[in-house]
Order: C-alpha cells, then sequence, then structure tokens
C-alpha cells in the first residue's frame, strides 16, 4: 500500500534526498568557468538538461550562490563539459568546498585547454565539451537556487566515442547521480521505437491493462 505524505513532514534536508534518490540518475554538467581575477573553476551540477535544440541551449542549477554561478553572471560565458566513469574520481575532487581563489583544475589533475570561443577552458580529458553563452540566468522564486541557461557556440567531441558519426552512449560511459554519495553507470542499454497514434491502430493494438490488474 502507498503512502503518502507532504514534503514538508520529511523534516530539514529531507525532501531534498526524497527528490535526489527518486529522480535520477541525473547527468552531470561539469562546468568551467573563469573568475574576474583569472582563476579557473570547474564543478559538477547534476541538476541539468537540454533546454532548447535549435538553436541548442544547456541548462545547470546551481543551489545557492557558487562560484559557478557568480563567475558564469560576470562573464557570460561557461563550457559544459561531460566527463565518463573514468573520470569520476575527479569530477567528485572537483566537488569539494575550495576557496574561490583557488582552481579545481589542479586540483583534479585535470587540464585546462583555451576554449575557441569563450574565455573559460574546456577540460582537455573530458570526451565533450560544449562552449556556450549565457542566455538567461533565473533566480527560482522563493529559493536561493538558479539556473543558468547557455546557448552552444562550438562542440569539442572526441572521436573515439563515435560510431557512424554519432555520439555511442556505450562508449561515453556517462556516469550520473544518485542520493547522497551515490553514483550510477549506464548499465544496459535498450531500444523502444516511438509509437503513433495511427501506427497503433494500424497494427490493431488497443489501451494497455493496468499493471496491476
Amino acid at each position: 500500500m502507498m503512502t503518502s505524505f507532504r514534503p514538508e513532514d520529511l523534516g530539514p534536508g529531507g525532501a531534498y534526498h526524497f527528490l535526489n534518490s527518486v529522480i535520477g540518475p541525473r547527468p552531470i554538467a561539469w562546468v568551467s568557468t573563469v573568475a574576474p581575477d583569472g582563476t579557473f573553476n570547474v564543478a559538477p551540477h547534476s541538476y541539468t538538461t537540454v533546454v532548447s535544440p535549435s538553436p541548442p541551449m544547456v541548462a545547470f542549477v546551481s543551489v545557492g550562490r557558487k562560484d559557478t554561478l557568480r563567475n558564469a553572471e560576470a562573464s557570460g560565458e561557461f563550457v559544459y563539459n561531460v566527463g565518463g566513469a573514468a573520470l569520476v574520481e575527479r569530477i567528485n575532487r572537483s566537488a569539494a568546498d575550495f576557496p574561490r581563489s583557488v582552481s579545481e583544475f589542479e586540483w583534479a589533475g585535470l587540464t585546462p585547454v583555451p576554449s575557441e570561443l569563450v574565455a573559460p577552458p574546456r577540460v582537455g580529458e573530458a570526451p565533450v565539451a560544449m562552449e556556450a553563452t549565457v542566455v538567461d540566468i533565473y533566480q527560482v522564486k522563493g529559493t536561493e537556487n538558479y539556473m543558468v541557461v547557455g546557448q552552444v557556440r562550438l562542440i569539442h567531441l572526441d572521436p573515439s566515442i563515435t560510431v557512424d558519426g554519432r555520439v555511442d552512449a556505450t562508449l561515453l560511459d556517462p556516469v550520473g547521480r544518485l542520493a547522497g554519495s551515490e553514483y550510477a553507470r549506464l548499465g544496459a542499454v535498450f531500444c523502444l521505437e516511438r509509437p503513433t497514434y495511427r501506427g497503433l491502430i494500424a497494427e490493431g493494438a488497443g489501451p494497455m491493462t493496468p499493471v496491476g490488474e
């Protein structure tokens, strides 16, 4: 039998852990920026998604006013890097609460490679990096959380993770965030063709029966 409760019934921090447990695994935006003093910053953000395919736009959420947000506000630019399982320890290391004047690139053993169109460097070890310019920054009403939306201007891609010109998810081997200290890997990949109503009718298909019946 299902239980029902209000978010506030979970107590301090309870909703945070609940949402992180059930909405996942979440992709990781490994965002690199540059501070006004020239310090290179890179940090993972797991509240992230695509917001537009044309023009291509990506977004990530800063939970609180962190260095990535402040740098993106100041420069109007960032690089959205994607790291696979081979880089997960470095991704995790870059999440530490380093002082603003300390570069995570150095502490995580990462190579800052100059970007071509934006000031922040990309992560040289990442198989995917997207140079982006900030389109909008939204403060979520009633919170100290901010959504940063950027338009992708230039893509850097390691061809070793592609098959027939497209990225192969199994070769990218992405990692996702769960709750607490948990991460997840891709696991088995399967395909399902998206149906159409006309196609379902042509097949003689009808409404599906609820699972419990």
